[in-house]
């Protein structure tokens, strides 16, 4: 371990307790509001502790709460639980046993810390009230906002959350106010046209040409609707028409991605995006219909949680505290940030014999250093001890 990190007395005593959990979730991985063996294990340790629990909490979650000996405020820890729909390629001896669904994105680490905090707090004189959220279905599906509606955040007044990031060195902390995740809506556009024989173009309406120029048209709005300082991007990843070499396309199928660090610019996208398919189809005589779906909004870190956050990961990695490694991924974190002050960290996970670009989320080889868990209970643990612990 650097000798620049400071794990906490308590965590290094549980640490192989850690590991042992991360790896049997990570054997196990279940998908959005399928983590039934999942909940189970969380909700299992969770009792034998005797911490009180609710389950079922946004369909398949679990919150436990740790009341503390005397009043005060109270303060929520996340960990997200699901997996994600990827077939593992890896040679490790806790691979996934379920065909086609992997941990590739490191929410088995996020349990396995934030039960490992559970026990540390268990042992605590604590001033209010801690609860443990552990969440379903971060990948897409929105668990958090099943999770509010069925009263996770209530009487909660800040709430604090980690990821483990490849994208950073281990022994590394990303903290900082303001958008760490970006906006993350999808849309469908679908190009209707005229077609016909491609020796005789009049008289057609080329759902081709017509998506050529209107992908490209779209590009202009991240290169001349947007201040250069910041971050949106529109990604078409699928593309679907035509049926022969000689045949002029009737009509073409898109799909993509908008993301987008703010509010603002994530309406003045979806404006632009709807103007330019307009203006195109008039432009070429062809009848666009457009679908946009709003995703997660934003991440946006409040400044008091983050610079809690940031003083209490100052005291666990020392110098290696900056600012996080920004991508423009989503999170639904950012529903908890829209009710309550929150901060989400994110804890450097780099295997240590390779590079940050070598292994990255998401993939089919994924895994992480898994001291990093230790870091981030620490941090959680710290976080806790800084504000609410008795002395």
């Amino acid at each position: 371990m650097n000798n620049k990190i400071n794990i906490r007395k308590e965590i290094q005593e549980i640490a192989e307790s850690i590991i042992s959990t991360r790896r049997d979730v990570h054997k196990h991985p279940e998908l959005g509001f399928q983590e039934f063996r999942t909940a189970k294990l969380i909700a299992t340790r969770l009792r034998e502790l005797g911490i009180e629990i609710q389950t079922k909490v946004g369909k398949t979650g679990v919150v436990a709460t740790i009341q503390g000996i005397e009043s005060g405020q109270t303060i929520a820890l996340r960990a997200d639980m699901d997996a994600l729909p990827i077939q593992e390629n890896s040679d490790i001896n806790y691979k996934s046993v379920n065909d086609g669904v992997m941990h590739a994105c490191g929410h088995d680490g996020h349990i396995a810390m934030l039960l490992g905090v559970a026990e540390v707090l268990k042992t605590k004189s604590i001033r209010g009230t801690v609860k443990l959220i552990f969440q379903p279905a971060e990948e897409g599906e929105g668990g958090a906002k099943f999770m509010i509606e069925d009263g996770c955040l209530d009487g909660v007044d800040e709430i604090y959350g980690v990821h483990l990031w490849n994208y950073q060195k281990f022994g590394t902390i990303g903290i900082k106010s303001g958008p760490v995740m970006a906006a993350a809506d999808g849309f469908k556009i679908d190009i209707k046209g005229i077609g016909g024989h491609g020796a005789t173009p009049q008289g057609t309406v080329d759902a081709i040409v017509v998506t050529s120029h209107l992908i490209t048209a779209l590009q202009t709005i991240v290169s001349r609707n947007t201040d250069p300082l910041e971050n949106t991007v529109i990604t078409v990843g699928k593309i679907e028409g035509g049926s022969n070499f000689n045949v002029i396309s009737d009509s073409v199928h898109l799909e993509g991605t908008a993301r987008a660090y703010t509010e603002e610019n994530r309406i003045m996208i979806k404006q632009r995006m709807k103007e330019i398919i307009d203006g195109t189809a008039k432009a070429f005589g062809a009848e666009i219909l457009f679908e946009y779906k709003d995703g997660y909004p934003p991440t946006i870190n409040h400044p008091e949680p983050t610079e809690t956050m940031r003083s209490a990961s100052e005291k666990i990695v020392g110098e290696n505290v900056g600012k996080p490694f920004l991508s423009m991924g989503g999170e639904d974190f950012s529903y908890y940030a829209q009710k309550i002050p929150a901060s989400y960290g994110f804890i450097g996970s780099t295997p240590k014999h390779l590079k940050p670009e070598d292994i990255q989320h998401h993939s089919s080889h994924f895994n992480f250093e898994e001291d990093a868990m230790l870091i981030g209970a620490s941090l959680l643990l710290q976080i806790i001890d800084d504000k609410m612990v008795i002395k």
